[in-house]
């Protein structure tokens, strides 16, 4: 489980990432992310009824990004708020194959750091 303090939970912060954010996608994944002069990164999983509408099924997506995030951390640049957005299509795909669109576009919008 990705710790509490990478969660982006307020209504005030979600909304300025919304409004200001840059925006990036991949075949099933989308991100809005702004920088937020923070000494952590943090980030928000949003998952619709679209989705699925069964709460489970939308639960098991959420858990397997922030899982995916919780283990790349390290890698991610620090300083931003990152909203995670998902398309219906993502239901199909595995855990592998979630991980690679959600690498991807990190690095596309260039928030990995080199390694």
């Amino acid at each position: 489980m990705l710790p509490k303090e990478y969660k982006l939970k307020k209504d005030n912060d979600f909304k300025r990432v919304f409004e200001k954010g840059r925006y990036s996608q991949s075949d099933v994944v989308k991100i809005k992310f702004l920088k937020n002069n923070l000494k952590i990164s943090r980030f928000a999983f949003l998952v619709g009824l679209k989705t699925s509408k069964k709460a489970a099924t939308r639960n098991a997506i959420r858990r397997k990004m922030e899982e995916i995030i919780r283990l790349k951390i390290n890698q991610i640049k620090i300083g931003f708020d990152v909203a995670v957005m998902v398309n219906p299509e993502i239901s199909k795909k595995d855990y592998h194959e979630i991980e690679e669109s959600l690498i991807v576009l990190l690095q596309k919008a260039d928030l990995l750091a080199r390694s």
